[in-house]
C-alpha cells in the first residue's frame, strides 16, 4: 500500500498554479464590457492647458512663468509660475507681486462692433466694450484630440472627450489584441471548451512599469506575484506613454494620464503626479490609493451630495468614510447609499462613450456698468451671433453634418430674467446673418414687453441640435435629360433583352358597343347594317390575307364614347357594325385601316354625303380561305373564332331593342314585373350618397352610357 506522503507529492495529485481570471473574462475584454476585471481605461489630461496654449503660440520658453489673465483676474496659470505659490484666486496685480517675471497673457477678445475676436492688449481696460473668447483654445482642443485618435489604431479609437483639455480612453479591445500577440497561451481554446475555467498562470514575475508612477499596494500585496490584471494594465501604460509622446512631438503640448480599470480610478490617477506624469493604479492597489482622498475629490461625489454626506458622517474622508457599514450609508437612500458603498471601494461602470455630442451653445455677457440702449444690445447680439456661428461651424453646419433647431435670449434687467425662444428655419441654409435677424427680434420682443433697460446680463443660445439630412436631392435629380436620356431609350431598344412588343389585349370596349342607337338615328343604322350586308354577300368567297389586322388602333382612340355615336352617323356606323367583321372588307386601298381613321377630320359628315358606293370602289386584293360560319340573322360568312362574341352581339342587340320598346311604352322593365320608382330630386343631407351623385344617377364618365333600366318619363 502507497503511504500517504508518496500520494501527496504524486504528479497525478500535484495542481498546476492557476489565474485569478477566467477564459470569459479575458474574451470580454474584446467587446469593451464594462464588468470585466480585466477592463482597462484611461484618462489623459492636458497640463495648464490654457496656459500651455499661449506657451506654444507665442513660442516661449515652457519654464518660464507665465499665467492667461481675464479682465484683472487670472484662469491659468503654468507650473513655473505655481512654484511662487501663485492660484487662480489671487488678482493680476497680487500675482506679479508674488513673482515679478511672471508673463500675463490676456485671453482673446470680442470688442463691441466688431465681427472678429483676437489679442488685444489693453483688453483688461475695456472690460465694458470686450467679451472674452476662447476659440483659440477649443482649436488647440480639436487639434490635440485629432493627434490623439490618430496615435491608435483606427478600429480601436474608443475615445470621449470629457472637456476642452481632457479624454477618457478605453483601451480594452486593443489590450486584448496584444496579449493574443504577446503570450501565444492565450489563443486556444479553453479547456474542455468551458469559459469559466480559469486562465493559465502569467509566466513571469516581473513586469515593466518604465517611468510610471506607480501606486504600492502594500507590503503584503506586493509580495505576489502579477496577475493577468496587472499584465493589461501594463500594455495599456505602454499604450498610453505613446499616444502622450506624439502630442508632445507633434503640438509641443505636455499631458498627464491615469491608467486603471475604470473611469473614475483613471481620472483621480491623471491628477496624482504631475505636471507630465502618467499614474498606474493596479486592482490589487485601489483600496491604498484612495483611503489617501477626500470623496469630495471624486466625480458626482462633490457638491450638494457631498456636504450632506460630511453633514451626516461628519468626515470629507474616503478612509473613514469607508468604516461606515451598508446599512448607514443607506440612510442617503437605498439606491443612493448602494452607489457610495461601492463608488467609496473603487468601483465604477460607467462606458467610454465616443458619441458625446455638443447640445446647445451659449454666448453670454454680464455688463458693468449695465446697458442702457437697444443699439448697444444690438452691437452685443452681433458679437454673441459670431461667437456662436463660429462654434456651429466647428460642428459640421456648413456640411449638413448637424444643425440646431432653437435659438434662446436671455435678458436680465434688476432681478428679473426674461426668455424668449424662436425656431431656427430648417429649409435653408444655417448662416450668420440669418441667426442675427432671429437674434434683434428677440430682443426687439422683450423690449417691446418694457422694462427692459438698464440690462445687466444678456446672453444667446442655439440647441435642439440634430444630425442633418445627408445624400438628399431635388426631383430634377431624378430626371435624366439630353444625351443621356437618348442613350437609356437606344439601349433598351437594342438590348439584348429586347424583343418584339408583347401583342395587345384586345379591348372590349365599353357596353355602348353593346347596345344600338337611340330612336334618332335608327334609320341611319338600319342603313349603316344594310350596306356591310350587302357588301359581305359578295365577297364570302374571298378573304383577306390580312385577316389579322389589330381593332385595337380602332378602338383605342379617345374619341370612341357615346357622345360621338350621336354626334357622328359615320362613328355610329363603326361601333353597332359587330367586331368579327374585318376591317379589309370596308378598306381595301392599302392604307391600313388604323391610319385611314386616325387621318379622319374631327367632325365627319353624315353617312348619307358620303355616298354608299364609295364602299365598293375600293381596289379588290388578293384573299386567303379561312373556316368560317354563317349567320341567318346577318346572311354573312364570318370566321368561325368569333362565333360565340357575334352571338352576343345579337343579344345585346335585342336587349337594346327590348328596352327601347318599354321606354317608349312607358313601363318600367316589364320582363321582370318590377315597377322602377319615379326619378325624385335628390335631397341634401345625409339621403345624399358620397361623391356628389344626385337621385343615385351619377354623371356618365367618357366613353360611357346611362343604361334606361326602368327610366320614367319626366
Amino acid at each position: 500500500m502507497s503511504s500517504p506522503q508518496f500520494l501527496a507529492s504524486s504528479p497525478l495529485t500535484r495542481r498546476t498554479p492557476k489565474s485569478r481570471f477566467t477564459w470569459k473574462q479575458l474574451g470580454q475584454l474584446k467587446s469593451y464590457s464594462t464588468t470585466t476585471p480585466l477592463r482597462v481605461i484611461a484618462h489623459v489630461d492636458l497640463d495648464a492647458f490654457y496656459a500651455q496654449c499661449e506657451t506654444v503660440r507665442l513660442g516661449l520658453d515652457p519654464a518660464k512663468p507665465l499665467a492667461v489673465q481675464q479682465w484683472q483676474g487670472l484662469i491659468a496659470i503654468n507650473y513655473p509660475a505655481r512654484a511662487f505659490g501663485l492660484n487662480r484666486h489671487v488678482t493680476s496685480t497680487e500675482a506679479l507681486k508674488l513673482c515679478p517675471d511672471l508673463m500675463m497673457q490676456h485671453v482673446a477678445t470680442w470688442k463691441e462692433g466688431e465681427d472678429k475676436w483676437a489679442y488685444h492688449a489693453d483688453a483688461y481696460k475695456h472690460m465694458a466694450t470686450h467679451k472674452v473668447s476662447l476659440d483659440p483654445y477649443r482649436t488647440e482642443s480639436r487639434k490635440i484630440l485629432s493627434c490623439i485618435k490618430d496615435a491608435l489604431p483606427e478600429k480601436f479609437q474608443r475615445v470621449e472627450k470629457a472637456s476642452i483639455d481632457e479624454v477618457f480612453l478605453d483601451l480594452s479591445a486593443q489590450v486584448h489584441e496584444l496579449l493574443l500577440e504577446r503570450y501565444p497561451e492565450l489563443r486556444g481554446p479553453p479547456p474542455y471548451d468551458d469559459v469559466t475555467e480559469y486562465l493559465p498562470k502569467v509566466p513571469t514575475t516581473v513586469l515593466d512599469w518604465d517611468a510610471d508612477a506607480l501606486v504600492s499596494a502594500g507590503e503584503e500585496e506586493e509580495q505576489t506575484d502579477p496577475d493577468w490584471d496587472d499584465v493589461c494594465l501594463a500594455l495599456a501604460s505602454e499604450i498610453v506613454r505613446g499616444v502622450r509622446g506624439q502630442v508632445k512631438e507633434q503640438l509641443g503640448y505636455t499631458c498627464s494620464a491615469g491608467v486603471a480599470k475604470n473611469k473614475m480610478l483613471a481620472k483621480l490617477g491623471s491628477g496624482y503626479k504631475k505636471p507630465n506624469a502618467q499614474t498606474v493604479i493596479r486592482n490589487r492597489a485601489v483600496a491604498c490609493f484612495l483611503e489617501g482622498f477626500k470623496f469630495t475629490k471624486i466625480r458626482m461625489l462633490g457638491g450638494k451630495l457631498g456636504d450632506e454626506i460630511v453633514a451626516m458622517f461628519g468626515t470629507d474622508s474616503v478612509r473613514d468614510l469607508m468604516q461606515q457599514p451598508l446599512e448607514q450609508l443607506r440612510k442617503l437612500g437605498d439606491d443612493t447609499g448602494s452607489w457610495l458603498y461601492s463608488t467609496i471601494r473603487g468601483e465604477d461602470h460607467s462606458e467610454v462613450n465616443p458619441r458625446t455630442q455638443i447640445k446647445s451653445m451659449l454666448s453670454a455677457k454680464s455688463f458693468r456698468p449695465a446697458i442702457n440702449a437697444f443699439e448697444q444690445g444690438v452691437r452685443w447680439l452681433r458679437i454673441f451671433v459670431a461667437d456662436v456661428f463660429s462654434r456651429c461651424v466647428e460642428e459640421g453646419v456648413l456640411e449638413n453634418k448637424r444643425r440646431p433647431k432653437t435659438i434662446n435670449l436671455h435678458h436680465r434687467q434688476g432681478q428679473q430674467t426674461r426668455s424668449r425662444q424662436s425656431p431656427i428655419p430648417q429649409g435653408r441654409p444655417l448662416s450668420e446673418q440669418m441667426l442675427f435677424d432671429l437674434a434683434k427680434n428677440l430682443l426687439a420682443q422683450v423690449v417691446v414687453d418694457g422694462r427692459a433697460w438698464p440690462c445687466s446680463n444678456l446672453s444667446l443660445s442655439v440647441g435642439g441640435f440634430e444630425d442633418g439630412v445627408t445624400n438628399n436631392k431635388g426631383i430634377g435629380g431624378f430626371l435624366v435629360r439630353g444625351d443621356e436620356a437618348r442613350a437609356m431609350l437606344a439601349s433598351e431598344r437594342t438590348g439584348p433583352d429586347s424583343g418584339p412588343p408583347p401583342a395587345k389585349r384586345r379591348k372590349k370596349g365599353n357596353i355602348a358597343n353593346f347596345f344600338g342607337p337611340r330612336e334618332g338615328q335608327k334609320k341611319e343604322f338600319d342603313a349603316a347594317r344594310a350596306v356591310l350586308m350587302a357588301k359581305n354577300q359578295q365577297s364570302t368567297s374571298r378573304e383577306d390575307e390580312n385577316a389579322d389586322v389589330d381593332m385595337d388602333h380602332i378602338e383605342d382612340d379617345p374619341s370612341d364614347s357615346y357622345e360621338h355615336l350621336h354626334n357622328d352617323p359615320a362613328e355610329d356606323r363603326r361601333h353597332t357594325t359587330p367586331s368579327p367583321v374585318h376591317q379589309d372588307d370596308l378598306y381595301t386601298t392599302g392604307t391600313p385601316p388604323s391610319a385611314q381613321l386616325d387621318n379622319r377630320s374631327d367632325h365627319h359628315p353624315p353617312l348619307h354625303e358620303l355616298g354608299v358606293d364609295s364602299l365598293h370602289d375600293k381596289k379588290p386584293v388578293r384573299q386567303q380561305t379561312l373556316e368560317t360560319f354563317f349567320c341567318a340573322r346577318c346572311t354573312m360568312h364570318l370566321p368561325a373564332a368569333e362565333k360565340a362574341e357575334h352571338e352576343d352581339f345579337h343579344f345585346a342587340m335585342d336587349l337594346s331593342k327590348d328596352m327601347r320598346e318599354e321606354d317608349r311604352n312607358g313601363n318600367s322593365n316589364a320582363k321582370t314585373n318590377q315597377k322602377a320608382p319615379a326619378r325624385q330630386k335628390p335631397s341634401r343631407g345625409r339621403g345624399r350618397p358620397p361623391g356628389g351623385s344626385t337621385g343615385g344617377r351619377g354623371g356618365s364618365e367618357k366613353g360611357q352610357v346611362k343604361l334606361a333600366f326602368g327610366r320614367g318619363r319626366d
